[in-house]
């Protein structure tokens, strides 16, 4: 990773270097500022290939009956 981390403030919703917000209201660090910028996006998509993940998911079942 390059000398400058960025991270996304989840408080303020905005870009940040390493002197920013409390490690518990950010995410990253991201390599460049624009990573930190889509950090919301990534999560969203990871999430939903976690879910929809069949090694991590045992198959549906409805109980109702």
């Amino acid at each position: 990773m390059a000398d400058t981390a960025y991270y996304f403030c989840l408080k303020h919703k905005t870009v940040e270097g390493p002197e920013g917000c409390r490690a518990k209201d950010r995410l990253g660090p991201y390599a460049t500022s624009d990573e930190a910028s889509r950090a919301l996006e990534t999560v969203q998509e990871r999430n939903e290939a976690w879910d929809e993940d069949p090694d991590w998911n045992d198959p549906r079942t409805d109980d109702r009956t």
